[in-house]
């Protein structure tokens, strides 16, 4: 792993400091990129109405846009700028711009005791309008892409500046038990860094009734200390034989929703307790001896335990020898000593180009950003392909939501069906890969920041690792009459960061391709949750692990958010999908032979028809198209959702858990984008008492998708049924699935990669030694 001093340095090709070019050598620069996308080979679909849709996107973009008043300012054409920006419209908030947007929304405070009330939950970026990140890649950063921009009669006026950043808060007042979300304008910000005013300004302010947000880890840690120090709980440890309260561990958990009591009107937590062995091991692994029988009800407004019962004795079990997981003695065992160093090595650097958070990578480009809730976020993922150009495939893709919904009826496992993205945030868990890295080779790490629960900034070096990596076999073919062959190796570009919510690791991993996939998947690593047994009992809904320990069956949910973009620049809304089933051609005279199938194309025309399942039987899968650009067969361009392993909740139709996760009905889920449609449970899923929020609701609008800005809502899942070997830390399981090129280019993409250098110096030396054509081996010489 890449030390902190070893990080990529990034190649600067922003225009931020241009090195003394004049003004009129920029917008030379800008006229060149203008004539070139120009000239590109437009294979658009002709449409009668193609210009009045330009000259309303036009419209569009003017009316988002805040233009500023210039004295050599031109009434057509390009409006040069004074000089460029140094924050992407899209590039997370910086520490001193949440610094700004937390005193900004605290001195809005009404009186000092609602100002001394606040939590700060989530400070991100308001993410602008998709015009104004059109208007900044095209003019404002480099590479710049004025194609990017609708073609207007008469030209169009660009503004000098972009309008100002704004932030989102959600904030949680511990006094009134109220949630608000505010929006604050960031103007100067650089003024709090030179020890002046903040410079922000609030925009609006909503207070949000019945509903809790996220829990927080300062929450989480005064939960345990308070359990801790409560009488009756420290009495009902006694009778399991512990006295030492440091051995014990309180995992605060969110109460979901099952009953009125559950409501919002309280914020609730209802722990699982562990404990400890005493050893020597660095790392003692708490959760190999669970608590049970113990019920805790904890009010975290005001930190107090409201319900405790001791329910039942199960004695703790007993320690197991196999339960640690650190190097060899300090587990109580032996490492294999048979494992040889293995190195990746770039000796000339990475492939790939940093600058900013905008990465260039084999005709590949996109934008890395970052959530507290979401975690690793891409965003306008592009794909230069020769004189076509710069190709949108999406404007945005992440990770939204997770649920985990346990199986065994018995308390308290029935109540954990955790929303980790919606009640905890996969970004605000995620880790420092300082740490321990999955990276290998030449890695540009990213770092992350965010509020804490006072309004503190805290930064997470190295949230995000950036590398590539050798896929093996990208293509290969020999002629079996000459015995020449021609054999590619494949290389991926990966953007990652791993979180740990309590017991489990989660790893999220976005891949891109050479030949122009990409491709997400889930890591799943970590501690099982387990739960104790009394001495000779089993239980039929999971797993026995060790003498007293078992582990409950459970399924992993994830729900990917893809806001498409084929072949569409912003604005453009000229998408629609396709599911494609491959059928059996019934017998008769077209299948004489019985052997014939076929793909069978079907347009989900609206959203309620879009509420789609895999099918593993007919190969079903999805086709996003571009309904007005074509490849050289004239086929509408495409890319093709192809699921991996999935499943559908094994719950019954009235499970409590079910109330809030509706989005687990289907696989598949198509909307037509609108803003604040973010979130597959609502933004608030936490104890949510309101039945089917969130997407089961988005589509009851049943809007149109046969030509529409497309969002595609992808669930995947895996059915978990603990083994023996999963036990102590449990080994990766890969979960995921493919975005692949569907008619979007006129062939494969990756026949340009070039041979390896040392697939090269064989074929010369093969040359050298044979000095002339190849011989054909006896055995095809005798076939032929």
């Amino acid at each position: 792993m890449a030390t902190t001093a070893k990080k990529a340095t990034p190649t600067n090709v922003c225009c931020a400091a241009d090195g003394g070019k004049s003004a009129a050598a920029v917008a030379g620069v800008r006229r060149e990129a203008a004539s070139a996308f120009a000239s590109a080979v437009d294979w658009s679909v002709p449409s009668a109405t193609a210009e009045d849709l330009q000259d309303k996107k036009a419209a569009a973009m003017t009316s988002v846009i805040r233009p500023e008043p210039s004295s050599n300012a031109a009434t057509k054409g390009i409006q040069v700028m004074p000089r460029a920006q140094t924050v992407h419209p899209l590039d997370p908030l910086s520490a001193a711009e949440i610094s700004v947007a937390v005193a900004t929304v605290r001195a809005a405070g009404a009186t000092p005791e609602v100002r001394d009330g606040m939590r700060f939950i989530e400070v991100v970026l308001l993410e602008p309008d998709k015009h104004v990140v059109a208007l900044a890649d095209a003019y404002f950063f480099s590479p710049f892409q004025p194609s990017l921009l609708p073609r207007t009669k008469g030209g169009l006026t660009i503004p000098s500046k972009l309008p100002p950043r704004r932030a989102r808060l959600v904030v949680y007042n511990k006094k009134s038990n109220e949630t608000s979300i505010w929006i604050v304008e960031l103007t100067q910000v650089h003024a709090t860094t030179r020890g002046g005013h903040h410079r922000g300004k609030v925009i609006s302010s909503t207070v949000v009734l019945d509903v809790q947000p996220p829990m927080d880890a300062v929450e989480y840690a005064e939960c345990e200390a308070v359990v801790k120090d409560y009488p009756p709980f420290i009495e009902a440890m006694k009778k399991r034989g512990i006295d030492d309260m440091d051995l014990v561990m309180v995992d605060p958990w969110c109460v979901g929703y099952h009953r009125e009591s559950d409501s919002p009107s309280r914020r609730l937590a209802k722990p699982l307790i562990f404990c400890r062995t005493e050893s020597d091991c660095p790392l003692e692994n708490g959760y190999a001896r669970p608590v049970e029988g113990i019920h805790v009800l904890v009010d975290m407004q005001n930190m107090v335990v409201i319900e405790f019962e001791d329910r039942k004795f199960v004695p703790l079990p007993p320690a197991d020898p196999l339960r640690n997981y650190t190097p060899g003695e300090t587990r109580g065992g032996v490492d294999r000593s048979d494992v040889k160093p293995l190195q990746i090595v770039q000796p000339e650097g990475p492939s790939f180009r940093v600058n900013g958070r905008y990465v260039e990578w084999q005709k590949w480009n996109f934008r890395v950003g970052f959530t507290p809730r979401e975690g690793l976020v891409i965003h306008s993922v592009a794909y230069v392909d020769g004189s076509r150009g710069r190709r949108p495939i999406a404007h945005r893709l992440s990770f939204v939501e997770m649920v985990v919904p346990y199986g065994d009826p018995n308390d308290p496992h029935y109540r954990k069906n955790a929303f980790d993205a919606g009640e905890d945030g996969l970004g605000k868990n995620a880790h420092s890969l300082k740490k321990g890295c999955d990276c290998l080779g030449y890695i540009k790490y990213f770092d992350a920041h965010f509020t804490n629960f006072t309004g503190g900034v805290e930064t997470t070096e190295n949230c995000v690792c950036l590398h590539e990596e050798d896929c093996g076999i990208l293509w290969k073919h020999q002629d079996w009459r000459t015995g020449l062959a021609e054999v590619r190796r494949s290389r991926r570009l990966t953007v990652s960061f791993i979180c740990t919510v309590a017991n489990y690791e989660y790893g999220f991993y976005w891949h891109f391709y050479q030949d122009g996939k990409i491709e997400a998947e889930v890591k799943l690593t970590g501690i099982l949750s387990l739960g104790a047994l009394q001495p000779g009992e089993t239980r039929k809904y999971g797993t026995t692990i060790a003498p007293g320990l078992y582990a409950p069956v459970h399924q992993h949910f994830f729900v990917a958010r893809m806001d498409m973009a084929v072949d569409c620049k912003p604005g453009e809304a000229h998408n629609q999908v396709v599911e494609v089933n491959v059928k059996v051609e019934e017998p008769g005279k077209d299948n004489v032979h019985n052997n014939a199938f076929y793909a069978e194309e079907t347009l989900l025309r609206s959203e309620l028809e879009a509420m789609r399942d895999c099918d593993p039987f007919s190969a079903r899968h999805w086709i996003i198209r571009n309904t007005r650009t074509v490849n050289r067969n004239g086929q509408l361009t495409g890319y093709k959702l192809v699921p991996g392993s999935n499943c559908l909740p094994l719950a019954g139709p009235e499970a409590k858990f079910m109330r809030r996760a509706a989005f687990l009905k289907h696989n598949l889920w198509v909307t037509q984008y609108e803003r604040g449609e973010d979130f597959p449970g609502g933004e608030f899923p936490n104890q949510n008492p309101r039945v089917g929020e969130g997407l089961a609701s988005y589509v009851k609008q049943n809007r149109s998708l046969e030509e529409a800005d497309i969002v595609l809502w992808y669930v995947f899942g895996i059915t978990h049924v603990p083994r023996l070997e999963d036990w102590p830390v449990m080994p990766v399981e890969r979960i995921g699935f493919m975005l692949q090129p569907h008619g979007f280019f006129n062939c494969s993409p990756a026949v340009d990669v070039p041979p390896n250098a040392c697939e090269t110096d064989a074929k010369e030396n093969d040359a050298k030694d044979n000095s002339g054509a190849k011989s054909i081996p006896s055995a095809v010489m005798a076939k032929l």
